[in-house]
């Protein structure tokens, strides 16, 4: 892997040990998350952040991969089983560990499509966001009657 050279090429991804991809995919999802709530509309960054904080977590990751794992292709079914299967160092604490594994997967997909530089694809698959659940936990949060 030439050092600093993006997007890497997909056997390069495949080279990185599942848990860094994770990794870089929490950091993904958590832009993709707060730019949204960002957008939507206006609060404070601390209501923001209680509302990313619910739809970035493993249990709320665990819950959209349900809607997800039926739209991955089969090179990203092979990422995400990498990144559950995958050996943690640490362990989630408001999460079962089955939850906590499986949004290790899923943010291993994501990273290893940032790396690869497929932001469509990243998008594609982000824009499944259940909006009802999205704008419910925003609403919670952030809209005063």
């Amino acid at each position: 892997m030439q050092e600093g050279k993006l997007p890497l090429t997909k056997a390069e991804a495949r080279q990185i040990n599942p848990v860094v991809l994770a990794f870089v995919g929490d950091a993904v999802y958590s832009l993709y998350v707060r730019t949204r709530l960002t957008v939507t509309g206006e609060g404070r960054a601390s209501e923001f952040q209680r509302a990313s904080s619910k739809v970035v977590s493993a249990k709320g990751q665990s819950e959209f991969l349900g809607e997800l794992l039926p739209l991955f292709t089969e090179e990203e079914e092979e990422i995400f089983r990498r990144g559950r299967n995958a050996k943690k160092g640490a362990k989630s604490k408001s999460a079962s560990a089955a939850e906590y594994n499986r949004s290790t997967g899923f943010e291993a997909v994501l990273g290893y499509l940032h790396l690869t530089g497929n932001s469509a694809r990243i998008e594609e698959l982000l824009s499944h966001l259940n909006e009802e659940l999205f704008h419910a936990e925003k609403a919670a949060t952030v809209y005063k009657p």
